[in-house]
């Protein structure tokens, strides 16, 4: 793994001194830091080409659960291909709960509304990179009538490891310990705790979901509660003006940044990169199970 190109900066807030009941929460995440460009199938990246073995039939629509397709779907969903959001090689974010033998995950989606959250249905794959053998050519075409802001723009990916805490996942009881200082910490230095020190914006891997509704997570079947995998999320993140979130290397592109500016002002490239909007600034959240070998995954999905 190479030295991340881009750069959160550090909290100027010391943790441990000001907010001690926070530190037993603390969780890396791996922030990806799409960027459009060109990707390899031999690369991660967010909506680049997968290394997919040329006698693999690609999923489409009509899999494990096709009675699930709202009615702006394509009418027999088996015609629906699934699109590539994600790919990742160990070797670029090592903290992934591979499964024992694999080093690649991919992750597609149908860009289509489901039951029961109104998103994306979500399709995980685990491979050893070594046993893909002849690789597909091209990717399929996604559906005529699919949302294309359901369809991530090809990224390269500069994988950076955070520290962060929990904000809607913090226990109340601790959040009663903490309010005082986290007033007193926004009144002294602007530096709010929900939006500047607790969870990374942003798509990421491992860490906490970036909870815009009340905290749902899911449990395995085998009872064991589900760990949160990675998220994908609709901006990288939410305003021109934050803190701790806009890498400093892009700082300079955020000269004149507004909502109402223009389409092609540097600074949407930068906090949208991959082009895509789920719901209302939505993002989708991918959970595995730690406890069983072959990784089962659920997903959640809320917005503003």
């Amino acid at each position: 793994m190479t030295a991340a190109r881009h750069t959160t900066i550090a909290s100027p807030i010391k943790m441990a001194e000001v907010f001690p009941q926070v530190v037993p929460f603390a969780r890396v995440a791996t922030r990806l830091h799409p960027r459009k460009g060109s990707p390899g199938v031999e690369q991660s990246s967010v909506g680049g080409p997968l290394l997919w073995p040329a006698d693999e039939p690609w999923p489409g629509c009509g899999g494990e659960h096709p009675e699930d397709h709202l009615d702006a779907g394509p009418d027999d969903p088996a015609q629906g291909p699934l699109v590539p959001v994600l790919q990742l090689f160990a070797a670029d974010v090592p903290d992934l709960p591979f499964p024992a033998g694999t080093d690649l995950l991919q992750l597609l989606w149908c860009p289509f509304d489901h039951q029961p959250w109104y998103s994306p249905r979500p399709h995980l794959r685990w491979r050893r990179r070594a046993d893909v053998g002849a690789r597909r050519e091209t990717m399929p075409t996604p559906h005529e009538d699919a949302d294309p802001a359901m369809i991530p723009d090809p990224c390269t990916v500069d994988p950076e490891r955070v520290v962060e805490y929990p904000s809607h996942d913090l226990p109340r009881e601790v959040w009663r310990q903490i309010d005082d200082a986290v007033r007193r910490v926004a009144e002294q230095t602007g530096w709010q705790y929900e939006y500047d020190l607790s969870e990374a914006s942003g798509t990421k891997v491992g860490g906490y979901p970036g909870w815009t509704q009340s905290p749902d997570w899911p449990v395995c079947g085998c009872g064991t509660g589900m760990t949160h995998l990675l998220t994908i999320a609709s901006w990288e993140f939410s305003r021109g003006d934050e803190k701790r979130w806009i890498p400093v290397e892009d700082r300079p592109a955020m000269a004149g940044w507004s909502f109402d500016g223009d389409d092609d002002h540097p600074w949407r490239a930068v906090q949208n990169p991959a082009g895509i909007m789920l719901g209302d600034v939505g993002g989708i959240y991918l959970f595995v199970c730690p406890s069983c070998p072959e990784r089962p995954f659920d997903y959640r999905f809320d917005c503003a």
